[in-house]
C-alpha cells in the first residue's frame, strides 16, 4: 500500500467519516451462495482480540497496513467469495473498494481477550444485527466457548441466542463458532478438540435462538470429522485456524472434510494470509482449488 492510499484512509476517517456509509450503500452485492454452491471466506478478525500470533511469529498480524495488503491480494484471487472481519477492518476494505461482489460476514463478540481474567467472557463488543443490516452486509459471526466452570458462559449463551434471533429477523446468516472449553493450570482458555466434545458444542450451538433457519456453523477440522458432522444438519464452513505442521497435511485434512454433505466451504485466515513462504496468492489459490 503506497503512502497516498494510507493517507487517504486516515484523511477520509478524519474529515468525511460519512463516506464509509456511502461506500457501503454503493457496494455491489451478491447472493450468499453462487452457482458453485461453495463458500470461501478470508477471516481477519483476530486482531480485535489482540491475537497477533501466527505460528512462530508473535506479532505477525500487528501491522494493519501489512494485513490490508495481504487481504487485498487474497480478495483479488479467483474463487474467493468474501471476508470475515470487525468494523474497523471492513470499513478500510470498503474505502479501498475491495468488497464489491463479495460476501461480507461481520464479527460480533470479541470481548474475551486472551491472557486476561475475563478471557472467557465473550461479550458482544463489535457488530450487532442492526448495524450489519444497515451496512448491507450478509451476516454475523459469533464465538461460543462453553466452559462448565465459567459463569460467564451463561451470558455468552444468552448473547448468542439474542444475536441469532436478531439476525434471523432480518434474514441474515448467523454463523456460530462453538467450542467446549476449559482453563489450563496457568489460567488460559483451551478449546477441547476431542470429537465427542465438539459434538456437544455443536448440539448446543445449533439450538440457540427461536429459529435455526438462518444459522450456519463454523467448526474446526478435528479427528473423526464424519462422525462429528453427524451431530448437525445445518450448513457448515470449516475453520482454518492457526497453521501447524506441514501445510500439505492441513490442506489434505480440509479436502477430506469438504466431502461431507453439510460442509459448504472454508473460512480461513492465518493459514492463507501468513503462509510459511509469505506467498499469499499461492496459498489462497490452493485453498480455492479444494472447493
Amino acid at each position: 500500500m503506497d503512502e497516498g492510499t494510507r493517507r487517504m484512509l486516515a484523511e477520509t476517517r478524519a474529515r468525511t467519516p460519512h463516506a464509509i456509509a456511502e461506500a457501503a450503500a454503493r457496494r455491489r452485492r451478491r447472493s450468499l451462495l453462487n452457482q458453485s454452491g461453495r463458500l470461501l471466506l478470508i477471516a481477519a478478525d483476530h486482531p480485535a482480540r489482540a491475537a497477533f500470533a501466527v505460528g512462530d511469529r508473535p506479532a505477525a498480524m500487528a501491522s494493519r497496513v501489512d494485513l490490508l495488503d495481504r487481504l487485498l491480494v487474497a480478495l483479488s484471487r479467483p474463487g474467493v467469495d468474501g471476508v470475515l472481519g470487525t468494523p474497523d477492518l471492513l470499513e478500510d476494505l470498503l474505502l479501498l473498494g475491495a468488497l464489491d461482489d463479495k460476501v461480507v460476514a461481520c464479527s460480533m463478540n470479541r470481548g474475551g481477550l486472551p491472557g486476561t481474567a475475563f478471557e472467557l467472557d465473550d461479550r458482544f463488543t463489535a457488530y450487532d444485527a442492526a448495524a450489519i443490516a444497515a451496512m448491507g452486509f450478509d451476516g454475523g459471526k459469533m464465538l461460543l466457548r462453553i466452559d462448565p466452570d465459567e459463569p460467564a458462559t451463561a451470558d455468552t449463551l444468552a448473547g448468542c441466542a439474542r444475536a441469532v434471533n436478531e439476525l434471523a429477523d432480518r434474514r441474515l446468516m448467523a454463523m456460530v463458532e462453538p467450542f467446549w472449553a476449559s482453563r489450563t493450570p496457568d489460567g488460559r482458555s483451551r478449546n477441547d478438540l476431542d470429537p465427542d466434545q465438539m459434538m456437544r458444542a455443536i448440539a448446543v450451538a445449533q439450538a440457540l435462538g427461536r429459529t435455526s433457519a438462518y444459522t450456519w456453523l463454523k467448526v474446526p477440522v478435528v479427528a473423526d470429522m464424519a462422525r462429528v458432522m453427524e451431530a448437525t444438519t445445518l450448513p457448515t464452513v470449516l475453520l482454518g485456524g492457526d497453521p501447524a505442521g506441514d501445510p500439505a497435511d492441513t490442506y489434505q485434512a480440509w479436502a477430506k472434510a469438504l466431502e461431507l454433505p453439510q460442509v459448504y466451504g472454508l473460512t480461513v485466515g492465518r493459514a492463507v494470509l501468513y503462509p510459511p513462504d509469505d506467498d499469499v496468492a499461492a496459498a489462497v489459490d490452493a485453498a480455492a482449488a479444494l472447493l
